[in-house]
């Protein structure tokens, strides 16, 4: 009876709480990423885009992503389908994390050469707190409706530094049903 007793007085195990809240209704959108086609400009080779963006490296503390010959970072992210992206969150340390971010929606093959040429879908303008409440940012939800690849455009750091760090890159959103036209059957008319 005393062991029944003792069990009982035992508090039950707290559920998993997730370290990061997925926005209600939305997924985390990295099981949508064409990995082939991930590009990072300017990252250093030790530190490079998959310790930011792929499940399970960027959850690690002491992985990240860093930038190579100056703060600047260009990554492309081709997804396998279309998304409607509403989110995204950036964790960074507090110096060195990215302080202005362009997104760019369907934009190919853009380099540093050419990044100002066109106008951003989204520009953030992340704060020290930001990077550290692992908190995401809303985005302009009506500019990212039918995305089949996002460019980010690390402008510049917390500090100012020469080289940009970040921790983790999460982007969040749901997939877009479309129509295989391979699969539509013609209806004959009797």
């Amino acid at each position: 009876m005393a062991a029944a007793t003792n069990a009982a007085a035992a508090p039950a195990p707290a559920p998993a709480v997730p370290a990061t809240p997925v926005p209600r209704g939305q997924v985390d959108l990295v099981d949508f990423i064409d990995w082939s086609g991930v590009e990072c400009l300017n990252q250093d080779p030790a530190h490079s885009i998959v310790n930011a963006l792929k499940q399970g490296y960027r959850d690690d503390e002491g992985l990240y992503l860093a930038s190579d010959s100056d703060e600047q970072l260009l990554i492309h992210i081709p997804f396998m389908q279309v998304v409607k992206l509403h989110s995204a969150l950036f964790k960074g340390p507090e110096e060195d994390g990215p302080k202005t971010i362009k997104l760019f929606c369907n934009k190919e093959h853009m380099g540093f050469s050419n990044v100002n040429d066109y106008p951003p879908s989204d520009s953030l303008d992340l704060s020290s707190n930001h990077l550290a409440e692992t908190k995401p940012v809303q985005l302009k939800y009506v500019k990212f409706q039918n995305v089949r690849s996002l460019t980010i455009f690390i402008e510049d750091n917390q500090s100012g530094s020469d080289v940009s760090k970040i921790q983790k890159i999460a982007l969040y959103g749901t997939t877009v049903d479309t129509t295989n036209m391979k699969d539509l059957k013609k209806i004959e008319e009797h």
